[in-house]
């Protein structure tokens, strides 16, 4: 039957375009990863050079990072004096490798710019949206592949993780492309993938290189995926010949040369305290105790799913009938050994953090696209209804940002309205022409409004309010001093940050320590809370000390939600 271009239902401007960007893509391999890095980009981009640094995480890792440059030593990780054996070097390297090659091009201040760090979290985000794409193309079709590259592109957790001067996304990057391997070697011993000598040769190159990579960023975790992964499809299969597929006797060779360097070098240097630092207090204290506070129930991931994964999340109990009914399917086989057992053993570890589930949402994007793609979503009203929460979204995205602004920083953020505003619009779009355009264009849409609040909230909010990061303004306070090497002390206020920028000889210490401190010699700061104040004055006056007082920063502490006032005080000189 011919039908007319009258009898057509016409569709929306937005789902038209979007609708052609997407058959745009699916032209070529290159023109899908082309549209994938536009949409990274614009997604993962903001924020990166105007947020100051984050507490605490993000400033401890940049600062250890700063001062291997400083120091030259690059085999040690320290806070200060302090040893960081939690996590391997991998991410420092890289971190490293950014900052001496701005100085080297005489790039102004390098040692305290914090977008420099985070380089390696952009390129570990964005080459995993595109490494997503490459893995699933030898799991689902290439328009399923490409639609789980854009749910990645948009997905909060990793839109936040990427900000971040830290190991998490660099990671994400080595468990896609470790997997996707894999995902080669067991669909072509079904014969369901086409892979020659060569190929497996490549296959189990990219697979070794990418284990390395993963343990030297973060240790074992990576291991522990893929080798749940393996286990569990070796005993649905009762075979794991396919393994073979990834010639592991050159591989772990391969293996060991990059990774037993470094760890042969720090376990030289230190004994046995790196391993009692990394096994011992970090990895093992983390699976029976909550460590630092960060303990939760079962189900924590789950719950939280929803928020993180968000779009892409509003489809997931929509295609969750479709992926239990094709489990024996060899790609929903693999996909489901990538995700189960590692969620369960990740909900049954007492810490949790938000995004210790990231290296398992690619392997759900691609079962969400697959079924999208299939066309083999359910119907049932109340789950429909979930596709709501894109519209919801970016609504209450919006609202808390503008209040924030207002109530924070002090302004009306006028440049973050429109943005929001169509986030907004596409978001409704999405849900409610879900049934009327179908799941592919609601989701284009949906990631659509992703982008947009993106760019709102970081691009614009975040940087409005410097309220919540006080430490910029005490490191400018040092730098407009006229003193050629000005150091201080802090008291009440002692986050990574203000080392960070300040300097590695930064003293964190209490209101006597600031005392005793500023009696040392000229050109001595003291910034210290005002709840210590009255202890400084007592110790100040005990020992004759001559100061002038400074200004007084009004800020919150962004690490523990508290109000605080920081007083900057002054050594004067002594006659």
């Amino acid at each position: 039957m011919t039908v007319t271009a009258s009898q057509q239902r016409p569709r929306s401007w937005s789902g038209r375009s979007l609708k052609d960007v997407a058959d745009f893509a699916m032209c070529s391999h290159s023109r899908a990863a082309a549209v994938l890095l536009i949409v990274a980009l614009l997604g993962f981009l903001p924020g990166i050079f105007s947020i100051p640094p984050i507490d605490r995480d993000e400033a401890r890792f940049a600062q250890a990072t700063k001062q291997m440059v400083e120091t030259g030593d690059y085999i040690d990780i320290r806070f200060q004096d302090e040893v960081r054996y939690k996590k391997p070097v991998g991410i420092y390297w890289l971190q490293a490798s950014i900052v001496k090659a701005a100085s080297a091009t005489g790039f102004r201040n390098a040692l305290t710019t914090i977008w420099l760090y985070r380089v390696p979290s952009l390129v570990g985000a964005v080459g995993a949206v595109l490494v997503t794409y490459w893995a699933a193309l030898a799991l689902v079709s290439a328009r399923a592949a490409f639609l789980a590259g854009l749910m990645m592109a948009s997905c909060v957790l990793l839109g936040m993780e990427r900000l971040m001067a830290k190991t998490d996304a660099m990671l994400l990057l080595t468990v896609v492309a470790a997997m996707g391997a894999m995902a080669r070697a067991y669909m072509s011993s079904i014969g369901r993938y086409q892979l020659d000598a060569l190929g497996e040769w490549r296959a189990g190159a990219i697979f070794w290189t990418a284990l390395a990579g993963g343990v030297l960023l973060k240790g074992p975790l990576i291991v522990m995926i893929v080798a749940l992964a393996g286990l569990t499809l070796g005993i649905l299969d009762r075979s794991a010949r396919w393994l073979l597929r990834l010639h592991p006797a050159a591989g772990i060779v391969w293996f060991a040369f990059l990774v037993l360097p470094w760890f042969i070098a720090i376990i030289g240097r230190t004994g046995g305290e790196f391993l009692a630092g990394s096994a011992g207090q970090d990895l093992l204290s983390k699976v029976f105790t909550a460590q630092e506070g960060h303990g939760a129930p079962p189900g924590y991931y789950l719950v939280l799913f929803w928020v993180t994964f968000w779009p892409g999340a509003m489809l997931a109990a929509l295609s969750a009938p479709t992926v239990w009914a094709e489990r024996h399917e060899p790609a929903t086989k693999f996909l489901l050994a990538w995700v189960v057992p590692c969620w369960l053993v990740f909900e049954l570890v007492v810490t949790k953090l938000p995004h210790y589930v990231l290296p398992l949402y690619p392997a759900i994007a691609m079962l969400i696209a697959s079924a999208v793609d299939a066309h083999a979503l359910s119907r049932k009203r109340w789950l429909v209804w979930g596709t709501a929460w894109w519209f919801l979204g970016p609504l209450v995205a919006g609202i808390v940002g503008i209040v924030a602004l207002a109530v924070i920083g002090r302004q009306f953020g006028l440049m973050a309205w429109p943005l929001i505003g169509g986030a907004v619009i596409m978001g409704l779009l999405a849900w409610r022409l879900y049934e009327v355009d179908g799941a592919e264009h609601a989701l284009l849409r949906a990631v659509s409004a992703a982008v947009l609040t993106a760019i709102a909230v970081f691009g614009f909010v975040l940087p409005g309010l410097a309220y919540l990061f006080p430490s910029p303004t005490l490191a400018r306070i040092l730098r407009d001093s006229g003193c050629e090497h000005p150091v201080a002390a802090a008291v009440g206020y002692q986050e990574p940050s203000l080392v960070f920028l300040a300097g590695t000889d930064t003293r964190l210490t209490d209101s006597a320590g600031a005392a005793e401190f500023l009696h040392g010699g000229e050109c001595r700061f003291a910034f210290i809370e005002q709840r210590q104040e009255k202890n400084f004055w007592q110790r100040a006056e005990a020992i004759g000390l001559r100061y002038a007082a400074g200004p007084r920063i009004e800020a919150m502490n962004f690490s523990t939600g508290q109000a605080i006032t920081i007083a900057i005080y002054r050594s004067l000189q002594t006659s």
